[in-house]
């Protein structure tokens, strides 16, 4: 490994009822975040590549930890998401370094499939700043229900030469959702949209 890694959290939550509404089955979530040290804090570097290539280890790492933190199949996830955040001392780039060009292939290869594009944000911030996960159907982007997303943090990180990459996966939509559009049953599956 790559990666210089401090720490590795796991959060999962479990939503059974909304607004007194049963939730069947109940929309399982999971993170898996590794806070591990920025190379390039502090510095400028026209290449990135270090941080490209630990993206791609952190994708099979951070992925494979959160469909085991779930307990399913990876091919039972049904939507997915990734976010990164520096500390003061580095770039957004960096983060988008970890989490673009190679993070994606390792994640979709956990799950066995994921033709959407996997959404992503990106963040600088000091100890304990929340780290947003944007979610979406892993087959199809145009999904309503899967328009989602998970909070974490962690109370000391990123200090300021870390980054905090994480991975989310869920086992389902919203709970209850009530926005039309294409149902994941209509998935053609052709072209990541649809």
């Amino acid at each position: 490994m790559t990666a210089k890694i401090r720490k590795i959290a796991i959060f999962v939550d479990e939503t059974m009822t909304e607004q007194g509404q049963p939730v069947c089955p109940p929309v399982r979530r999971a993170a898996a975040v590794a806070v591990i040290e920025n190379p390039f804090a502090g510095t400028y570097r026209e290449d990135l590549t270090v941080l490209i290539d630990i993206g791609e280890e952190l994708g099979e790492l951070l992925a494979t930890r959160a469909v085991a933190a779930l307990g399913v199949t990876g091919a039972s996830i049904e939507s997915y998401g990734k976010a990164a955040a520096v500390g003061e001392n580095g770039e957004l780039e960096h983060a988008a370094a970890i989490l673009h060009p190679k993070l994606g292939a390792p994640v979709r290869k956990v799950l066995g499939t994921g033709a959407a594009l996997i959404p992503s944000s990106k963040k600088r911030g000091g100890l304990g700043v929340v780290l947003d996960i944007p979610l979406g159907h892993k087959d199809a982007a145009f999904v309503r229900s899967h328009f989602d997303g998970m909070e974490v943090r962690i109370n000391d990180a990123p200090r300021a030469n870390e980054i905090m990459v994480a991975v989310a996966v869920t086992t389902g939509g919203r709970p209850l959702p009530r926005v039309g559009g294409l149902k994941a049953s209509e998935i053609k599956g052709e072209d990541g949209l649809r």
